[in-house]
């Protein structure tokens, strides 16, 4: 699978991105794809082939890097400049590395399908995330 390559530094909220913050449980960096693990009240690494149920469901990307215990701030919807290149007109979906964005071309069989977005230009994904549950 091959993710975007994102710089962390040169990940920014839109205008009508809908943000919010936590506490991150594991470390994490700008740009990676995160959830919200019930247990722990923790956002952590969403993983598309995770053998954890909801960790297979990303609900945000990270704006901003945190360790364990730190605040994190992170958008659910909007446009985000993800610090990666994108392909305009093309769809982003969860990876199968924690945290990681791939195209629809680099998700594999047996993970669970997650869209991020679809990109509007080079570097502004327009994110709408939706997990149908289903599984390649």
């Amino acid at each position: 699978m091959t993710d975007i390559v994102i710089t962390p530094a040169n990940v920014l909220a839109a205008s009508n991105a809908e943000r919010d913050t936590g506490i991150a449980g594991e470390a994490i960096t700008a740009g990676k794809a995160v959830y919200l693990a019930a247990t722990t009240n923790r956002w952590m690494l969403a993983d598309s082939n995770s053998a954890t149920a909801e960790a297979r469901q990303a609900k945000a990307i990270a704006l901003n890097g945190a360790s364990v215990g730190q605040p994190i701030a992170f958008q659910k919807s909007g446009d985000i400049t993800i610090g990666a290149t994108l392909v305009a007109g093309t769809s982003y979906f969860l990876s199968d590395t924690p945290g990681g964005i791939c195209p629809i071309a680099d998700v594999g069989t047996g993970e669970y399908v997650c869209l991020l977005g679809i990109a509007k230009s080079s570097s502004v994904l327009a994110m709408g995330i939706q997990f149908p549950g289903v599984a390649l």
